[in-house]
């Protein structure tokens, strides 16, 4: 990658890694003649009686997201401060104070919130501070950009179909629903591939700014097909993790029952891990409580913070039954769908709801996504193929014109009883949207964003037209808000570069005060690497895309467009995504991507594992 760099003042050299700001040092205010504050370094018995040189620095990206600042030691000075305007419009603050004998400082960053950011580094001491030349950040970042594989790459595996990430952004899950090894448990053998499609949970864990792999977790009933790791959720901590493996086949009920026993094809499950001192193990294997073949119990998956309040999505369930609690033994509405809840306590799981939609109706797959807020209280259900033709909130469930337009449903639990709060749809149902294939709710429950991959419109950016439907699947997103009891929609969201079939809204995810949203469109097909690129190439078709939009005083609006380090055609970049609470790590699974790479950050261009997947991390 290649920085321009402004050279009016001496330079600095800024290269990216990832540390913690430090805290400036009251006395020295940029680029003047402050006094005030003692010394931090030096002898005080010469005393400087002139600013310090202006430094020279230069700039330089690193993996993983770190921008890594360098320079040349001038004199008189006793400390450094680094002081960034990150978007190129807020102004300058500082975010590291450096020690005097110090040539160069590691600074982590958000690689979409920087693509317009400018660095000084002030050389300052009890006289006052000398400024650098201003440091401009340009082109795409792409060399910062995070690569992760797994430690068993193989051809097929799919890595990245299922992504999740703590509250920290310190610890990421990565599923492989098609990996194959044979292994039970956690850090079994990887090379025995006797179990084809088995799937398997890769555990990464970031120290000092470097990721490594620290777990690999298999099933504890491993067979063949079963996708283990189609869908993941991570506690606030990243101590508790939540697998499914939606085509399980075990006839088992409830909590720990008998793994053995598969006539019960494709019913599902979902496995629930701790992690200790470092160490992962196997909590509970967890079945609905009417298990049937073909339910694909696990297919998607809510955890609230604490860990103790997990959803389980079931698509394929088929009974008859509405609202909380019904009867699950009609089984009249064959992939109707249903979503069970299960709580926690002192180590102990056990079913506290069964959940179905207000309007059940056969076909509907309610269940489809799921998100749980912060205290597992707000529960938001995705039913992609629910036909109704109302528009907005609270409309006529009744109206089935509008096939597999797709439908939202808000729960809410009070004194641990579960109640349905609202039932949602586009502004601009249509029959075929999906509304509801993905969903994200912020910490407090109160925005909720909904994903529509196979809207029409031909709209661009926020509140276009949403009427005019010639570009056919190329998706659509709508942000609701939550105010006095009342959902409401906030906003609809198309990307910068809408075409048909880009799929825009396939995955999503927001921060936890839902200003950052990031959104994928697996479809997309421009040939650009990195964040901020040229979006209107098409030569890499399917090669996939991800955009990152942020909300200030209720208005949304792009931040970047953001494609992976290595784009190609048909990696589908954006299968998957997870973001961190404070918004500051994404990660971005491309699951049809194709290098023979393990582990992180390794040789992208080696192109002979054909759909083994990769996470990009910025």
């Amino acid at each position: 990658m290649t920085l321009n760099i402004l050279k009016a003042l001496p330079r600095i050299v800024l290269v990216l890694s990832v540390l913690a700001p430090i805290a400036l040092t009251a006395g020295c205010s940029q680029g003047g003649s402050g006094e005030g504050g003692g010394r931090v370094g030096g002898d005080s018995d010469s005393a400087p009686t002139t600013t310090p040189s202006a430094p020279t620095i230069s700039l330089t990206p690193q993996t993983a997201k770190i921008f890594n600042f360098t320079w040349g030691d001038v004199s008189t000075e006793t400390e450094y401060r680094l002081l960034e305007n990150p978007d190129g419009t807020s102004g300058y603050t500082p975010v590291a104070t450096l020690a005097a004998d110090s040539t160069n400082h590691d600074y982590p960053v958000f690689l979409p919130g920087r693509i317009n950011a400018s660095y000084i580094l002030q050389a300052c001491n009890e006289v006052g501070c000398a400024d650098s030349d201003a440091e401009f950040v340009s082109g795409t970042l792409a060399a910062a950009v995070g690569y992760a594989k797994g430690s068993n790459t193989e051809t097929g595996d799919e890595f990245g179909t299922a992504l999740a990430v703590s509250a920290d952004g310190n610890t990421l899950a990565v599923g492989v629903s098609h990996e194959d090894s044979n292994a039970t448990g956690v850090g079994g053998d990887q090379t025995d591939n006797s179990a084809g499609g088995s799937g398997a949970v890769y555990i990464f864990t970031r120290s000092d700014g470097t990721w490594s792999q620290q777990a690999y977790i298999k099933a504890s009933n491993t067979d063949p097909l079963d996708g283990f790791g189609q869908a993941l959720a991570l506690s606030a901590d990243g101590n508790t993790l939540a697998v499914g493996a939606g085509d399980e086949n075990s006839s088992a009920n409830g909590v720990d029952g008998n793994q053995s026993d598969n006539s019960a094809e494709d019913s599902g499950a979902v496995y629930v891990f701790t992690r200790s001192d470092g160490a992962w193990s196997q909590q509970a294997y967890i079945k609905a409580s009417n298990t049937e073949s073909g339910d694909l119990f696990g297919t998607a998956l809510a955890l609230s913070a604490d860990g103790n309040t997990l959803a389980v999505g079931a698509v394929r369930e088929g009974s008859n039954a509405t609202g909380v609690g019904g009867n699950q033994n009609d089984n009249s509405a064959g992939n109707s769908g249903a979503i069970y809840v299960f709580t926690r306590s002192a180590g102990i799981w056990s079913q506290e709801a069964y959940v179905k939609a207000s309007n059940t109706q056969t076909g509907d797959e309610f269940g489809t996504a799921l998100a749980l807020s912060e205290d597992g209280n707000t529960l938001a259900v995705g039913a992609s193929l629910e036909d109704s033709n109302a528009t907005g909130v609270a409309g006529n469930q009744n109206d089935n014109s509008a096939g597999d337009s797709g439908a939202v449903y808000v729960f809410t639990r009070s004194d641990d009883t579960w109640s349905q709060r609202a039932y949602v749809k586009a502004s601009n149902t249509d029959p075929l949207d999906g509304f509801g294939q993905a969903l994200a709710l912020s910490e407090d429950g109160g925005t909720l964003a909904v994903g529509a991959v196979r809207e029409s419109s031909n709209s661009t950016g926020v509140e276009g037209n949403q009427s005019d439907n010639s570009a056919g699947d190329s998706g659509a997103v709508y942000v609701f808000i939550h105010s006095d009891g009342i959902w409401s929609q906030q906003a609809y969201v198309k990307p910068s570069n809408t075409e048909s079939g880009d799929m825009f809204g396939e995955a999503l995810a927001l921060s936890a005060d839902g200003n950052t949203l990031a959104v994928s469109a697996v479809r997309e097909d421009n040939n650009a690497t990195g964040v901020g690129g040229y979006p209107h190439d098409n030569s890499a078709g399917d090669s996939g895309a991800m955009y990152v939009f942020t909300r200030s005083a209720g208005t949304w609006s792009q931040l970047a467009y953001v494609k992976a380090s290595n784009t190609e055609a048909g990696d589908e970049f954006g299968a998957a995504l997870a973001l961190s609470a404070d918004g500051n790590t994404l990660a971005v699974g491309a699951t049809l991507e194709d290098s023979n790479a393990t582990g992180v950050d390794g040789n992208q261009s080696d192109n002979s594992a054909a759909n083994s997947g990769a996470v990009y991390l910025f």
